[in-house]
């Protein structure tokens, strides 16, 4: 059986992708004890909340080694929400902050437009750009869920797997071979998100 490990940093609704994890079939546990990460399989690093903290705690909690091990070794890695945004180089929200830097790139602020509400809330269209294998089977241009002010600019277009428009287009997901990472919650998006949980989890 495959065994999946939901990172405890304290930042994410936890239950709530565990929950999402067991109606598909699957049993994930919850730890924050980096010595366990080796043990397990697959990955999901979830996340709510500001990236200066986020970062500050999986670094304080000597997380951040053993979840960048983890995917140079290969092995399946989900991010969601902050946990796509913590794996880039450096995020912006309240000053300069480096994070995990596994990809190259930015975490950028949605800019003041009339009339576009930030943070971007509630639900919104993926335009699938590469046929990452957590996305199949899921309608044509699938909606899902979001919350969040920010969003990662990876400096290398070829990880772009789904793209948003808020007005202008966003990068919703990424994949690169076993890391794949969305800005939306997939366990707040239904039958959608449910689907990719799942094909996550068996892939």
């Amino acid at each position: 059986m495959t065994k999946i490990l939901i990172v405890d940093y304290g930042m994410g609704n936890l239950r709530s992708v565990q929950k999402a994890f067991e109606k598909v079939g699957f049993a994930a546990e919850i730890s924050g004890d980096p010595n366990r990460i080796g043990d397990f399989d697959k990955l999901v690093l979830p996340g709510v909340g500001a990236f200066r903290d986020a970062i500050a705690r999986l670094r304080d909690a000597d997380l951040a080694a053993p979840i960048i091990e983890h995917v140079h070794k290969g092995k399946p890695f989900l991010g969601i929400c902050l946990g796509l945004q913590l794996l880039f180089t450096t995020s912006h929200e309240d000053g300069a902050h480096r994070g995990l830097d596994v990809f190259a790139g930015e975490v950028v602020r949605f800019p003041r437009l009339p009339g576009i509400k930030v943070p971007h809330m509630g639900w919104n269209q993926l335009r699938i750009i590469k046929p990452a294998p957590a996305l199949a089977g899921l309608p044509e241009t699938p909606a899902v869920y979001f919350v969040h002010a920010y969003y990662v600019v990876p400096r290398d277009r070829e990880l772009v797997a789904t793209e948003t428009d808020y007005p202008t287009p966003f990068t919703s997901a990424i994949w690169r071979d076993n890391v794949f990472a969305t800005q939306f919650h997939p366990e707040k998006s239904q039958k959608v998100g449910l689907r990719m949980l799942e094909n996550f989890a068996r892939g």
